[in-house]
């Protein structure tokens, strides 16, 4: 068996998993690389909780010389066989995990306008990997992937064909996310997986997406990860006018894009913070009028998709917001109940992975996009 490292790299922090490989990878080691810049830290986690250690300044290639440090005396002499990364944006052509040769790298560097926020940080990270493992093979894990396949009226965008053609299409992302919580559906509630669920990953980013038969027909987010749901600090939907508006009083395509992606949001709506945890603690207006908007656009879009699907037979809550926020989900399936939603209060406020007492079953299932890509580099060195 072999050595495998996952890497899923954000533009001020890089996840990270070592595996050993093998049908299903045997996880030795989880851990994150956090506050890239100045201040950079390290953070692993165990069974016996986390432990954090400083490491000070630190780009996205010494942060990957900082994971190499932590993980080598576990690796005993042995070389790492394969390094999976976290791309977000796959565009038209990737549609499975895939190496990342040259050719694919100057591919996937082309669509860094379609995902300003993430897609320059994934690319770095694989630039360090191969500086620090030249031997390994690295393969992408496409955040797109999952949604590749969709009903036309799903993807398209009604303006002039050309467009589409050229690729200016809805994507969808967080889709290693919805990888994992389908195949958890398989192992744990295999009377669900062939059913409609609509998984809803709420987190700093955060999507819902329509899932029948195990495969994705809908999402929330489209052609880059601005729309939809309201995020940490995106904007989630806007009508294109605003930034006609926007433009026409002088502000500029840099602005509006920073605007959009770093000042929005909860943190644009409260001014207070991204952070759910913090708004939920607050007693400030705003951070209640930010938490209103959230919950409704969440509740709105399940209505959506569960139109997409003709009808609903569970509802899974993940991610960070979607993993701990009881009262998050609480109130999303309160005044739900024409769509069988209701949650059992004491197993929402306990954590339990099944919070529901109505007819359609309402889950909590953590989500591992490390082992999605684990899976994929084990398969890639087979």
């Amino acid at each position: 068996m072999s050595d495998i490292l996952t890497l899923n790299a954000g533009s001020s922090s890089i996840k990270f998993g070592l595996y050993r490989s093998g049908e299903e990878p045997q996880l030795r080691q989880l851990g994150q690389i956090e506050n890239i810049g100045p201040l950079a830290r390290m953070v692993l986690r165990g069974e016996d909780g986390k432990t954090t250690t400083e490491i000070g300044p630190a780009d996205h290639g010494r942060a990957v010389r900082a994971i190499l440090d932590v993980v080598a005396p576990m690796l005993e002499g042995r070389a790492v066989a394969g390094v999976g990364h976290r791309i977000v944006h796959g565009g038209k052509t990737f549609g499975a995990p895939t190496e990342l040769t040259p050719q694919v790298m100057d591919q996937l560097d082309a669509l860094v306008p379609l995902a300003p926020l993430h897609q320059p940080h994934n690319l770095a990270a694989v630039r360090a990997a191969q500086d620090a493992f030249p031997q390994a093979v690295q393969i992408g894990c496409f955040d797109t992937a999952f949604h590749k396949g969709h009903p036309f009226v799903n993807d398209a965008f009604a303006l002039p064909r050309r467009f589409y053609d050229e690729g200016v299409r809805r994507y969808g992302f967080h889709g290693l996310s919805y990888d994992y919580i389908s195949g958890r559906l398989v192992t744990d509630h295999p009377d669900l997986a062939n059913g409609r669920v609509v998984i809803a990953h709420l987190g700093n980013g955060a999507s819902m997406c329509a899932v029948k038969g195990g495969r994705s027909i809908g999402s929330t987010m489209g052609f880059s990860a601005l729309d939809g749901l309201p995020m940490g600090t995106r904007c989630g939907q806007l009508d294109p006018g605003v930034m006609l508006y926007l433009l026409d009083q002088g502000y500029s395509p840099v602005q509006l894009g920073d605007m959009l992606y770093k000042e929005s949001g909860l943190k644009g709506l409260s001014g207070i913070s991204h952070d759910m945890r913090t708004l939920l603690a607050s007693d400030a207006p705003e951070a209640a009028q930010a938490i209103d908007y959230y919950v409704f656009r969440i509740r709105r879009e399940l209505g959506a998709m569960a139109a997409v699907l003709g009808g609903l037979d569970a509802l899974v809550f993940t991610g960070g917001i979607g993993e701990n926020a009881a009262p998050i989900r609480a109130r999303v399936a309160d005044e739900l109940g024409f769509l069988g939603l209701q949650i059992d209060s004491a197993a929402n406020s306990a954590g339990d992975r099944v919070i529901s007492s109505g007819r359609t079953p309402v889950l909590v299932i953590p989500t591992d996009e490390e082992r999605v890509i684990a899976r994929a580099v084990s398969a890639a060195l087979r």
